[in-house]
């Protein structure tokens, strides 16, 4: 089975809320909510896509030292297997907003369950909400 490496990122504003992005129409698990990041490509680190992705999606710069490793997912598809390291950030350059046309909204940690979210990502919240 194939593994896909996929980098994602807890973006962590002053007051504790983590920025999620809405997975668009046209895109497999659509409508679902996620942390923002993206395939590693060849030749990538986690850091550098992560790096490339933000700006892509967000508009934001950030840079290696800003990213700390928090935790990851490993979960099977029905075709592949991701493995996806989750680093949390909390010092960027810029105001996050939608380049790519996704809804993005600010969420308490502590409500970061109301949204669903892509299967890979659930485990994903009781660490980072007892981590914030």
């Amino acid at each position: 089975m194939k593994i896909v490496l996929v980098a994602a990122v807890a973006l962590i504003d002053r007051d504790g809320r983590v920025l999620l992005a809405q997975r668009p129409e046209g895109k497999s698990l659509a409508g679902l909510w996620e942390f923002p990041g993206g395939k590693v490509e060849p030749g990538e680190s986690p850091e550098t896509a992560l790096i490339r992705e933000l700006d892509e999606e967000l508009g934001i710069k950030t840079w290696d030292s800003c990213l700390a490793p928090l935790t990851f997912a490993s979960h099977r598809y029905d075709d592949f297997h991701l493995l996806m390291p989750l680093y949390a950030c909390r010092k960027w350059e810029g105001i996050p907003f939608s380049r790519e046309g996704q809804a993005i909204t600010w969420v308490n940690a502590i409500n970061l369950s109301n949204y669903p979210m892509p299967p890979a990502d659930l485990p994903l919240i009781p660490i980072l909400r007892d981590w914030i």
